[in-house]
């Protein structure tokens, strides 16, 4: 496994993270389906077990099930061998009505308090924005994770899905440590700006989705998107459906060959290509099984070379002319 220093924390991560979107089940907007909540704690577990040192979770995964479940992992693993605690605030249950969009500073010091409760932890390593909405109230939720930080409630404290022009609103309040923003092979929109804006000021990059949702794993057909059960919100994402995902299952029927010849898996392959780039920190790895983690953090000790990279862009580029043949295409919003 490599490790990598993540921004301005002084903090060592592995290159490779637990991500536990998915093992917050399906029974609220975002879901993934009906999750096992043993085969979730195992799955972390195992992931600690093979060189992953922090993982990565949200308030509102699962509406506090995802969190619940790590604090419940995190008291059968060694304390010296517990791993660093990334979760966000900024988004909030509001019951039937969905979820919420709040960066009130009384809202967010509320759901640190229920986060450290659920982990059952005494400070949070990394604390993060989850969304810059309500856009006028970024300083004050970033204000208000400043004071959290001060008063000792977390360690470090960085954003996610922020652009540019955001983070630069925030960095004259306090320096940033990090940003979580999707990157993917097919969600690459944040080398333009974003990665060089990060390198210049000492921001750590923890990509998360990597691996497309599960499409860049080599694991997708037709027939299992068409069985996606309807809480799998995949269910309802434009590049899971026709006519972006028969182009994006041709695009990774391309990538298969690379990862053969390379004696690789198509995931490994695809958080390699994320890895790549020196301004990216790590990536997040989600699972749902300790299986599943135990072969894509293979991928935390390869390295692309020059000429496969060169192999997956004449892929991408077929990818891009595929998609511009539809016309507008809608994006998804996570």
């Amino acid at each position: 496994m490599q490790f990598r220093t993540l921004g301005n924390s002084g903090e060592d991560i592995s290159v490779v993270g637990l991500g536990t979107w998915a093992i917050g089940g399906g029974d609220w907007q975002f879901g993934w389906g009906d999750q096992d909540e043993q085969a979730a704690i195992d799955t972390i577990i195992k992931a600690v077990d093979v060189g992953v040192n922090w993982i990565d979770t949200a308030a509102v995964y699962g509406l506090g099930s995802s969190e619940s479940i790590l604090g419940k992992a995190l008291q059968q693993i060694p304390a010296n061998d517990r791993p660093l605690i990334a979760t966000k605030c900024g988004r909030t249950n509001l019951g039937k009505d969905g979820i919420g969009k709040c960066l009130k500073r009384d809202s967010i010091v509320a759901e640190c308090e229920s986060s450290l409760q659920r982990l059952q932890v005494e400070s949070i390593d990394l604390y993060q924005l989850h969304w810059p909405e309500p856009n006028e109230d970024i300083e004050e939720g970033w204000q208000t994770l400043v004071e959290l930080k001060q008063q000792g409630k977390v360690k470090h404290i960085g954003v996610s899905n922020h652009s540019v022009e955001q983070m630069q609103r925030l960095q004259k309040i306090h320096p940033i440590t990090s940003l979580q923003p999707p990157y993917s092979m097919i969600a690459a929109d944040i080398e333009e700006e974003i990665l060089p804006f990060c390198a210049k000021h000492n921001i750590g990059v923890i990509c998360y989705s990597p691996m497309g949702k599960g499409l860049l794993t080599g694991t997708f057909t037709a027939d299992r998107v068409a069985g996606l059960s309807e809480n799998d919100h995949r269910s309802r994402d434009p590049r899971f459906q026709s006519p972006q995902l028969e182009i994006n299952l041709e695009f990774v029927s391309n990538l298969q060959s690379v990862a053969e010849n390379l004696g690789w898996t198509v995931a490994e392959l695809s958080i390699a290509w994320t890895l790549r780039r020196p301004e990216v920190t790590a990536a997040i790895v989600g699972a749902r099984r300790p299986d599943q983690i135990a072969q894509t953090v293979v991928a935390g000790s390869r390295t692309l070379s020059q000429p496969d990279i060169e192999s997956i862009s004449v892929a991408l580029q077929q990818r891009t002319v595929a998609l511009a043949a539809l016309g507008n295409v809608v994006k998804p919003r996570v």
